[in-house]
């Protein structure tokens, strides 16, 4: 629950242009768009995210999905200043938070937008353009592909809050770069910087800063080429492999198989090899 400041200024986008997000060549760009709070994310914000991710799943238009940000954060994390619920009516004398308040926001807020990424049916490509810090730092890890601007940096902040990892972290970073540099991470809470987040395994590219959205749109669209069903059952049996023993893990190999090969970007990718072309995959 990592938490910045915020507050709109004159200049602050509407709520309506906090969250960008359009269509382009089978690519959805989804860009945060509160540069003054350095791209911490509402709840408004967080729900049309999960919106956008779910409704690319189901689209044939959309093949592959850009999670980016402008200004030179990427997201610092969760506003929780921002846009909260008020709280359901409590008796007499009950205090202002009990036990179960703080586990329900985190399942219900933080919890289901990484789970959406991770459940995403497309491809999803973090284009990190600054500094990803606590959720922000974990929304671009549960993505399929990182490729982050030289000067990027995240940081596991909660423990200079003086709390515990949230967000899906204790769960992606042992997954990334193990559990002993994991811990490294979250214990200390240091700034990474990007070169180093790519040695270790964080980050697939880095790149100035000017030629971030370039590399991304350009992995974006190889994707798009790609054959998305494909794609989807491998990002599906990848994301279970750690938590699968060998006879499930190969069971589901198989099925997975049994049903793309059916689709018709398989039956394109058969005749292409036979007739010594390439292919043109259609998404389905």
């Amino acid at each position: 629950m990592s938490e910045v400041p915020s507050g709109k200024g004159p200049e602050e986008p509407t709520p309506e242009e906090e969250l960008l997000h359009r269509v382009e060549d089978g690519v959805v760009w989804i860009t945060l768009n509160r540069p003054k709070a350095a791209n911490a994310v509402t709840p408004d914000q967080r729900n049309r995210m999960i919106e956008l991710l779910e409704e690319a799943s189901a689209s044939l238009l959309v093949r592959a999905v850009v999670l980016t940000a402008t200004g030179d954060r990427f997201c610092t994390g969760a506003d929780l200043r921002a846009g909260q619920r008020p709280p359901p009516p409590k008796p007499e004398g009950a205090p202002d938070r009990v036990i179960g308040d703080a586990a329900r926001m985190i399942r219900t807020g933080a919890q289901r937008l990484i789970a959406a990424v991770l459940d995403c049916e497309k491809p999803v490509i973090a284009a990190v353009n600054g500094t990803a810090a606590g959720m922000g730092a974990h929304l671009a890890f549960a993505c399929d592909l990182v490729v982050a601007a030289e000067e990027a940096r995240f940081i596991e902040v909660f423990v200079r809050r003086g709390i515990s990892p949230d967000a899906g972290g204790a769960y992606l970073l042992p997954r990334l770069v193990g559990l002993q540099k994991a811990k490294e991470l979250i214990f200390f809470g240091d700034d990474l910087p990007a070169a180093e987040a790519a040695r270790i395994g964080l980050v697939n590219r880095v790149v100035p800063r000017e030629e971030l959205i370039g590399v991304a749109g350009e992995l974006a669209a190889r994707l798009a080429a790609g054959p998305t069903k494909a794609i989807g059952a491998a990002k599906w049996l990848l994301n279970r492999s750690f938590e699968s023993d060998r006879r499930t893990a190969f069971d589901e190999e198989a099925m997975a198989q049994d049903l793309v090969v059916h689709s018709v970007d398989a039956g394109e990718g058969l005749r292409a090899f036979a007739e010594r072309r390439d292919p043109e995959f259609r998404g389905f």
